[in-house]
């Protein structure tokens, strides 16, 4: 089953509406990545790292959770993760990486 994805644009309109809303997101990337550029009050859960989270995690059943990444590959990981323990998840497309590119070119790229 395909794991599902939001386009950069959608997640900036979702992300512009009410703060009860507005999704969750969880980077996946490490440490250091999102040192150098996250989405705004974004968590960090490392992908390797994402079961260690279970209280976190289970604490945002019931919220829209967009994962993202570098490049959409570790997210789509992580959202089925997420996904199989209950959560409304969902993947960012192309990650930070495009979002930066068509969203917010203010947002380093690397």
């Amino acid at each position: 089953m395909p794991i599902p994805e939001i386009t950069p644009a959608e997640l900036a309109r979702r992300l512009a509406g009410p703060p009860e809303s507005r999704p969750v997101l969880v980077d996946v990337r490490f440490p250091h990545e999102h040192e150098w550029v996250a989405l705004p009050g974004s968590v960090l859960m490392p992908l390797p790292e994402l079961e260690d989270f279970h209280e976190q995690l289970d604490a945002l059943k019931g919220r829209p959770v967009v994962v993202y990444c570098h490049h959409g590959v570790r997210s789509l990981d992580g959202a089925a993760y997420l996904i199989d323990r209950g959560l409304q998840a969902v993947s960012l497309q192309g990650g930070i990486d495009l979002y930066s590119r068509t969203v917010d070119p203010s947002l380093p790229r690397y």
